[in-house]
């Protein structure tokens, strides 16, 4: 008599589901891999689920059915200039003088804005009875949140006046 209970039986495997015996996905076939049959199959007319690895090279052109067309758009151009009369040499010396330089201060940045417009407006007399100027430039009519602002913005170095 048979038994109607079913045995379970555990097996143990190595690969994942996705990536099993019959799977070739998990064996990637670039260029140098594979038989000489495959490349040279590779070569006269690619599989299209096998990705041809062409090393970071961009293409050229692309493909019309079986027919490659070229654009020359696509064709990187490489400009150099030219250095004719180009008085520097392409080395740099790495033994150099030491260059010391003190640390910049509020002081130092007050002397490089402000200080050359103060003395200015004093030597000409326009400044006021209080010591504010008559007549003052862009930066001296800004509140302090203004410049707080103004100071925090990205490449304000670069592209003030």
């Amino acid at each position: 008599m048979a038994s109607a209970c079913m045995i379970i039986q555990r097996s143990i495997t190595t690969s994942c589901v996705c990536h099993g015996k019959r799977n070739f996905r998990k064996f990637l076939l670039y260029n140098k891999r594979g038989t000489k049959k495959f490349k040279e199959q590779q070569a006269i007319k690619p599989h299209p689920q096998i990705p041809i690895d062409r090393r970071g090279v961009r293409l050229t052109g692309y493909y019309l059915g079986e027919k490659w067309v070229e654009v020359p758009e696509m064709i990187p151009e490489i400009i150099v200039p030219s250095l004719e009369g180009f008085n520097l040499k392409p080395y740099v010396a790495y033994h150099i003088s030491e260059v010391q330089q003190s640390e910049f201060t509020p002081k130092d940045l007050f002397d490089a804005v402000y200080s050359k417009k103060i003395t200015d407006d004093f030597r000409n007399k326009k400044l006021a009875e209080d010591g504010s100027p008559l007549n003052p430039s862009d930066n001296e009519k800004l509140t302090a949140e203004e410049a707080k602002l103004l100071a925090g913005k990205t490449g304000c170095d670069l592209f003030g006046d």
